[in-house]
């Protein structure tokens, strides 16, 4: 699958499958609630940001690398990349990359700690961006999450990070929701600048 079918054409599994009753289902019964990831799809789409499913980490690293050369962000030996996280160092290595914390690279590269469904956000803290503001980092960024990651809304968020970091909890959580140039609703993230963003969602279900 190419990348812009990813982008452009993944479909989950309710989006493909049209129910036959459908057209007679009465306008006023109460509209059915989409499945997680379905609904956290369709906002993030709204938000201006690029979706791409991969199924397994080689279908993974394939897009990393498509996404490179589209941008054309592996155009020589080194290329800066800015990147907090020692695991994804360790995952991208052989991609000729320079890794570094500068806010001149070519991107951000990052996990995230929750996508949010209801609001097509993602949840992230300072276990992914220290305690650099979103202005701070590269416009544009790469991120990558699991299917597991997947939950309704922002409270379920706030209480998954509370309980997975009894020791610590993380500073500096905010939500990334801009994708593209338009008016911010979400508190959390009010004035924030926006961001192009490329989502990489692992199965890992």
């Amino acid at each position: 699958m190419s990348i812009f079918s990813k982008l452009l054409g993944f479909k989950f599994k309710s989006e493909k499958e049209e129910n036959p009753n459908q057209k007679d289902q009465s306008k006023f019964m109460p509209e059915e609630k989409l499945p997680t990831d379905e609904n956290f799809m369709v906002n993030f789409k709204k938000n201006g940001g690029k979706f791409l499913y991969c199924s397994n980490k080689e279908e993974m690293l394939d897009t990393f690398y498509s996404i490179l050369k589209e941008n054309d962000w592996n155009n020589e030996e080194g290329s800066p990349v800015c990147c907090f996280d020692e695991n994804l160092k360790d995952t991208f290595k052989d991609f000729g990359l320079e890794f570094n914390k500068s806010s001149t690279s070519n991107f951000f590269l990052s996990t995230c700690e929750y996508l949010i469904a209801n609001t097509g956000a993602l949840l992230i803290s300072s276990n992914q961006i220290g305690e650099k503001k979103l202005n701070e980092l590269p416009h544009d960024f790469i991120i990558l999450a699991a299917t597991s990651q997947l939950i309704d809304t922002i409270g379920e968020g706030l209480r998954g990070i509370k309980n997975k970091s009894k020791n610590k909890i993380p500073s500096n959580i905010t939500t990334i929701k801009t994708f593209e140039d338009k008016k911010e609703s979400d508190f959390m993230s009010y004035g924030s600048p926006s961001k192009n963003l490329y989502l990489l969602l692992l199965e890992d279900l």
